[in-house]
């Protein structure tokens, strides 16, 4: 079994301490304990999901966990293709350097593994068959 954690962009997380920050600090100006409970509840959920998103080969599989809800397996044998990626639709990555797996027919899920080369060899050892395209366009099988 090899775990990989999501890498996270410093940026990221600045801007989401920053934004949430204000918004306490009104909200405590405002006297609002309300919003003030239940925005203190959004950003330890946020944090969760900070610190439970990683990705985990075992058995075979790649299996993706992001936050208590979020759970994907996929067959790596059903893995037709691994691209880079920095596509910023929503996904289990704190990142947007990520990489996008195209496995079964058509299904995609984008993953931001900290190590991608490492994570990619993984793979590969278990499903020498998978296309790697990088962003340079160069070609790894």
């Amino acid at each position: 079994m090899e775990k990989f954690k999501s890498k996270t962009d410093l940026w990221f997380v600045l801007f989401l301490i920053l934004l949430f920050g204000l918004i306490l600090v009104r909200l405590i100006y405002d006297r609002s304990w309300i919003g003030f409970g239940f925005i203190l509840l959004v950003s330890a959920f946020i944090v969760h999901i900070f610190l439970t998103t990683y990705y985990t080969i075992k058995d075979n599989k790649v299996l993706i966990k992001c936050g208590l809800f979020y759970n994907l397996a996929i067959e790596i044998k059903d893995i037709k293709k691994v691209s880079e990626s920095y596509n910023i639709i929503s996904s289990p990555a704190l990142s947007f350097d990520r990489l996008e797996i195209v496995y079964d027919k058509l299904d995609t899920v984008l993953i931001s593994p900290k190590d991608k080369l490492k994570f990619i060899d993984a793979i590969k050892k278990i499903n020498p068959q998978i296309e790697i395209k990088r962003q340079d366009q160069k070609r790894h099988n």
